[in-house]
């Protein structure tokens, strides 16, 4: 009788050892993926979703976290921003304005802050829509210049409702939520 127990328990053990093999054979491929979204920070530490901006005038956006993934986008834009939504060691998954998707190396992205002013009215408009940048924190207060739909502005802060930018040689203030690449009522110091 006890030998044929200990039979059971080593032919028992081994099947337990083949079904862990197994599971780690399967789980182990799964785990070198990019991480799950919501799981703890990857990569840099800083906070998901973020904004970024382009440093460079020609980067690709790759559908995956690699350079043997195929290119699908070329910016050709720098200072564009870009929305990080997941990291994943040197990779940065990104969103643009017009909701595209794609992974850009972490080396061609900034963290200096920049505003797209209405994308989504340059989409919808035959003409470019012309937003006021003013001279203070308010609609009331003078034009600085005028400035189309798609134009990029360096953020220098933002209070929640208005935004101080540069654009080119002029410096002002535009609303907040005219701007594509803050988030809506983000204070940026």
């Amino acid at each position: 009788m006890p030998v044929r127990f200990d039979r059971r328990l080593t032919v028992l053990a081994r099947r337990a050892s083949a079904a862990a093999a197994l599971i780690v054979m399967i789980a182990a491929p799964a785990a070198a993926q990019a991480p799950v979204e919501g799981g703890p920070p990857a990569g840099s530490g800083l906070p998901v979703p973020r904004f970024v901006s382009l440093k460079s005038d020609r980067v690709n956006m790759r559908s995956g976290p690699g350079t043997d993934y195929p290119t699908g986008w070329v910016y050709r834009r720098a200072g564009l921003p870009l929305e990080v939504i997941k990291e994943f060691e040197g990779w940065r998954q990104v969103r643009d304005a017009d909701g595209a998707e794609g992974w850009v190396l972490q080396s061609f992205l900034s963290g200096r802050r920049t505003g797209l002013v209405l994308p989504w009215e340059r989409k919808s408009s035959t003409t470019a829509p012309v937003v006021a940048v003013f001279s203070s924190d308010s609609a009331s207060s003078g034009v600085v210049a005028n400035v189309e739909a798609g134009v990029i502005a360096n953020l220098h802060t933002c209070d929640g409702r208005w935004c101080r930018v540069s654009i080119e040689q002029y410096n002002g203030y535009l609303e907040q939520k005219k701007l594509w690449g803050v988030y809506d009522g983000e204070v940026v110091k």
